[in-house]
Parts: structure tokens; sequence; C-alpha cells
């Protein structure tokens, strides 16, 4: 994938650790000039933008697509923390928070922080990995935004593979009461349009072809359960049937 880094004249700043990192070159514009900066680009590959808002993501071959980023304070992650909604949550319920709010939950395919802010919202200890380094770059761009007594304030990132990471924790003490497995799975096509955001992530990380493989080290490290979140009429992850399920 080829990626791009723009980077808007109020935070020049700090293009330069973040071009360090990423090993490429920062590209500056001015501060309302994105759309401009954005249409320069190829119309294949990917953008990360960081602007007074924050780090986000661009896949250039969505025209008119926004920056994607994480934010637990606005839009549709915001509404689902808002009032206490999060204890309501299926994920909640599937995790057990509900009769014990004070779990330890890995979520092993982090994202954009969707399930692990609404679990730590309704209550649990979360740490989150996330192996895709793009991603892993809007997590802790998120992280540092958060406000210290915001639900983001929390959680605990552990980049890279979460299989590693698993097999480390079956192996030691730092056991987790639950592991929460979501991986990108191939959509229909009559699906692909949901979400502008979901598309921005598809084209970037693609689909999760391994997700098998975390089943296995998820159980062996988990204390007390394995959640997995898969589309309805998706097969069973690595083709074992759940013990129960909720639609």
């Amino acid at each position: 994938m080829t990626l791009a880094l723009l980077v808007c004249a109020a935070r020049a700043a700090e293009a330069g650790a973040l071009s360090a990192r990423l090993g490429l070159p920062a590209q500056a514009y001015p501060d309302a000039g994105l759309k401009a900066a954005l249409a320069a680009l190829p119309a294949t590959g990917a953008a990360l933008v960081l602007s007074p808002e924050g780090l986000g993501l661009v896949a250039l071959d969505l025209p008119g697509a926004a920056p994607v980023r994480i934010d637990a304070e606005g839009g549709a992650l915001g509404f689902r923390l808002a009032q206490e909604r999060a204890r309501h949550e299926q994920i909640v319920r599937a995790c057990g928070l509900l009769k014990k709010p004070g779990l330890a939950v890995f979520d092993a395919t982090a994202g954009l922080l969707r399930d692990a802010a609404v679990l730590a919202a309704a209550g649990a200890r979360v740490t989150v990995a996330e192996r895709s380094p793009v991603i892993a770059l809007l997590i802790e761009d998120a992280l540092a935004r958060a406000a210290p007594d915001g639900v983001l304030a929390g959680i605990r990132f552990l980049p890279g593979d979460a299989r590693a990471r698993l097999k480390a924790m079956a192996a030691g003490d730092e056991r987790p009461d639950v592991v929460c497995l979501d991986p990108m799975f191939p959509h229909r096509e009559k699906t692909a349009l949901v979400k502008k955001e979901m598309q921005v992530f598809r084209h970037v990380v693609g689909e999760d072809a391994d997700a098998d493989d975390l089943l296995a080290p998820a159980l062996a490290a988990a204390r007390l359960r394995v959640v997995v979140k898969r589309p309805r009429l998706a097969p069973a992850l690595a083709g074992r049937a759940p013990t129960f399920t909720l639609e």
C-alpha cells in the first residue's frame, strides 16, 4: 500500500518525528488547504493527515472521504458512550461485565477502539492490541488526546501482533479474564457501502485472512471466556461453534 503523510502548518513542529517514524517525507499544507492537498496526491493508496483535530486516515481511492479519526467524545462512538448507554451494549453483556464490571479484558483486534471504549465505559480494565502500524498510530494519537478523566484514558495499548501477546499472557501471570476477537471478515457486495469509515479501514488494513489463528491462543490465555464477533451468516471462527450466541 502506498502511504503519504500530510501535515498542516499548525502542527509543522511535529512533522519531523512522525516522518522519521514512518520513513516517509512529510508534505506540508496550509491549515485550510487539506482538500487541495489530497487532490494533488495519486488516487491510490492512503494518506495520514496530521491536523489540529488529530491524526486521521484517508483512503485516496474513495473520493470525498473525510479523514477517519478515533474520537470518544463525538460521533457514533460518543453516542454509544453517552448516558451510560455502554451497559446496554451486546459486547458488554457477552463479556459478562453486567455481573462483574471490573473484569480485565484484552481486545486482540482493537481497530478504531469502538468496542474497547464501550467496555472501558462499562467498567472493564481494558488492554488492546493492533498489528497494523498505521492504525496503531491512530490509536496512539487518540490516547494522547484523551481527556485525563475520559473513557480512553484508562485503556492500555500494546502494539504488535496479538497472537504473540496472547501466547505470552497464557504462559505468564498476566492472563486476562476475557479476550475479545473481532477480525475483519470478507464482506458481501450488498453490504460494502454501509459505513464510510469501514470502507477506509478495509482499503488500508484489508481482511484478516489468518483470523482463525487467533482462537487457540485466545482460549489458552483467557481465564473466563473468549468473545468473538462475527457477521450473522459467517462461519464460526476456526470452525469451532460458540458455547452461546447473542444476535
